[in-house]
């Protein structure tokens, strides 16, 4: 089982940006595939962002595409998730997840994809 916690969640302006990061602990972190997902009040948990174990592969839901970029430090065990141009249709509880092993591209924005889950991070955008 993987260990995820994730950091750098606050308060931010409208146009502002912010980075998340994700530890991660108890498998090899270079074997895992990673993911960010948000989750805003009264919606459901939905697919951000996400990365291959080896971080030459990313892949971006339309509405972050452009503002936001994942990327891994295999040699910190630690994801991150820079966020610019913040929009107020931003906020929401931001989770790291992970999978042990690779996945098929279009297994990479599929939460039933992923077994391992932080806590999330709370990220909220004033406009």
């Amino acid at each position: 089982q993987v260990q995820l916690v994730e950091s750098g969640g606050g308060l931010v302006q409208a146009g502002g940006s912010l980075r998340l990061s994700c530890a991660a602990s108890g498998r090899t972190f270079g074997n895992l595939a990673m993911g960010w997902f948000r989750q805003a009040p009264g919606k459901e948990r939905e697919f951000a962002a996400s990365i291959s174990w080896t971080g030459m592969t990313t892949f971006y839901d339309g509405s972050v595409e452009g503002r936001f970029t994942i990327s891994r430090d295999n040699a910190k065990n630690t994801m991150y998730l820079q966020m610019n141009s913040l929009k107020s249709e931003d906020t929401a509880v931001y989770y790291c997840a992970a999978h042990f092993g690779s996945l098929s591209a279009s297994d990479y924005k599929e939460r039933s994809a992923y077994e391992s889950w932080g806590q999330g991070t709370q990220v909220t955008v004033s406009s």
